[in-house]
């Protein structure tokens, strides 16, 4: 087997492979020579090569987020490391983890005007788990004959086959993203047969934590004490919890439970819209359902709605359930579980009794009423991004992946009551526009189910160079809703919204469709400009095709808002 010459370009590989880590996404480059050459050699490695830098970190992301195991991400020396940054910032809040492992100039090379050097030490410090910065390496050490110098080179290997184990290591048992920064001299490009260095191997330590009884006995008498408690399921992946388990909640006439598409659970008794329950409630309706004790799963939620009713009209108390960590995001957390939401409901369902209360009951008539209003709204509504929605929702094969594009698509996708049986999955850590489509191609590439994306047309069009790939699959779908500008900012309060200058700086009013796109990425291409055009494209696009499809749907720009904000007016 053919080998880089580079002691420590072998470790990382070694290492990578001794703890799982076997899919690399490489841009190409010169000073990451060392690496290229040890992962695309390696037969156990699987290797794929995509040029832009901020799109492979994603494609990375979306693999990491399917397979559950850190994906290593190789680029060169510069600012291509830079590129890494809205993925990493991404994987450090959603809890995936990626391993960035970058190549660099020797440190007396900084700053003194070499080209393709940049300061790259900890250039993650704000957004990530651990930073390794690894020490040059000249030559093997057996190559050597001044003993001092031996010395210094099995000083340098053993410190950096130590970083390269704590880094992995922190990206598998925390699950986040990790930084190796691996500064390489001259030659580069060098092979051998002959396996230089076999780094010691530090397995990762994963222990789950515990949750005595003792611990719980005084939370579990106010939670039977309570006779309205709202439970809030942010975003999860699939199977995170039993049916069981959901029973536990669902069943309960004193719990109500807010889930989001991205929630990934389903019960009969939960509400699946949270904003069309309270999006037009007034301050009674409010008390109503202010809950005595807010139980909180899950990363982040969409709902801007909801963070408004909760900040406002608190509860005595609320728990967080997560293993990793508790955001503050009502203003009033004062306990964090730090256990998997499965053993919090095990130990919480031996010591529940059941409390009688109409909570339940009373807020499951409204959502009855609510939900007869929403088909009866979207039944009589004009052609528009809600109503685009509302078909292509409809078609999605069972059992298959939904990814979701930022901004306006999800917030729309809430308003639905998504076909349970999809695996829902949206870059809501951050919540950016900008790597959605790399994220979906990665996922797919990863899963073996039909994928499908929906995005908006200005969060496609940033993001354009994911289609620059050679690995998408054919049965890959992505769904474009084009009304051409970024229609969310119409939806916001803004007296200015029909001016000049909001259309140009805010808006971004544009003229620009995918098809030249799809033509140059070899995607087939379906357009739809009307709800009859819409109706047809819908089932050619799940049609079988030998290459992706792009279903570009174009809705009227000016009128989306006043169907949406007309929408809540009419469900109250």
């Amino acid at each position: 087997m053919i080998h880089s010459k580079i002691p420590v370009a072998q470790s990382i590989v070694h290492l990578c492979l001794s703890k799982g880590i076997d899919t690399v996404i490489i841009s190409p480059g010169s000073r990451n020579a060392p690496l290229t050459i040890e992962f695309t050699k390696h037969p156990q490695i699987k290797a794929y090569s995509i040029v832009d830098e901020r799109c492979a970190a994603f494609v990375g992301l979306g693999i990491a987020q399917q397979t559950g195991r850190p994906v290593a991400l190789v680029c060169t020396s510069g600012s291509a490391l830079l590129n890494y940054y809205p993925a990493i910032s991404e994987a450090f809040y959603s809890d995936i983890p990626l391993v960035a492992i970058s190549a660099d100039r020797p440190i007396e090379r900084i700053d003194i005007g070499d080209g393709q050097t940049i300061r790259q030490k900890n250039v993650f410090e704000n957004h990530i788990l651990y930073s390794a910065n690894l020490y040059s390496e000249l030559v093997p050490t057996d190559d050597v004959t001044d003993a001092k110098v031996a010395q210094k080179i099995k000083e340098s290997q053993r410190h950096n086959n130590q970083e390269i184990n704590k880094a992995l290591n922190v990206a598998i048992e925390q699950s986040g993203p990790v930084h190796i920064n691996v500064p390489f001299y001259e030659p580069l490009y060098e092979m051998t047969e002959r396996v230089i260095d076999t780094p010691i191997e530090i397995a990762p330590q994963v222990v789950d934590k515990e949750l005595s009884n003792s611990e719980l006995a005084s939370y579990a008498q106010d939670w039977n004490k309570a006779t309205r408690k709202l439970v809030i399921i942010g975003v999860q992946d699939p199977e995170t919890m039993s049916p069981e388990l959901l029973d536990l909640l669902g069943n309960d006439p004193s719990v109500v439970v807010f889930t989001e598409t991205t929630s990934n659970v389903a019960h009969p008794n939960f509400f699946t819209r949270i904003d069309n329950i309270i999006g037009s409630l007034d301050d009674a309706g409010f008390k109503d359902l202010q809950p005595e004790i807010l139980l909180t799963f899950g990363g982040m939620v969409v709902s801007k709605k909801v963070k408004a009713f909760l900040r406002n009209y608190q509860p005595i108390q609320h728990w967080h359930v997560d293993a990793k960590k508790a955001y503050d995001t009502y203003f009033c957390l004062n306990r964090h579980f730090e256990v998997s939401a499965s053993l919090f409901l095990e130990k919480l369902q031996a010591v529940t009794v059941p409390k009688e209360s109409t909570y339940q009951e009373d807020w499951l008539r409204i959502r009855a009423k609510r939900d007869r209003l929403h088909s009866e709204y979207i039944a009589q509504m004009s052609w528009c991004d809600f109503k685009a929605f509302d078909h292509i929702l409809e078609v999605i094969p069972d059992n298959s992946v939904l990814q979701l594009g930022n901004s306006s698509t999800v917030r729309y996708a809430q308003l639905f009551d998504v076909n349970k049986t999809l695996e829902v999955y949206c870059n809501r850590g951050t919540s950016g526009i900008d790597g959605s489509t790399s994220t979906a191609i990665g996922s797919a590439m990863a899963s073996k189910k039909l994928t499908t994306l929906i995005t908006g047309e200005l969060s496609f069009f940033y993001d354009s160079n994911a289609l620059w790939n050679q690995y998408i699959p054919n049965d890959f779908k992505i769904i474009v809703i084009n009304n051409s500008g970024g229609g969310i900012f119409r939806i916001l309060p803004n007296k200015d919204k029909n001016t000049d200058n909001f259309d140009e700086f805010f808006e971004t009013t544009h003229h620009l469709e995918a098809s030249k796109l799809c033509e140059m990425y070899n995607f087939k291409y379906l357009k739809a400009t009307n709800e009859e055009e819409c109706a047809l494209a819908k089932n050619e696009l799940y049609a079988y095709s030998s290459q992706p499809t792009l279903l570009e749907i174009f809705t009227p720009r000016k009128i989306n808002d006043e169907v949406l904000l007309d929408y809540f007016k009419f469900i109250k």
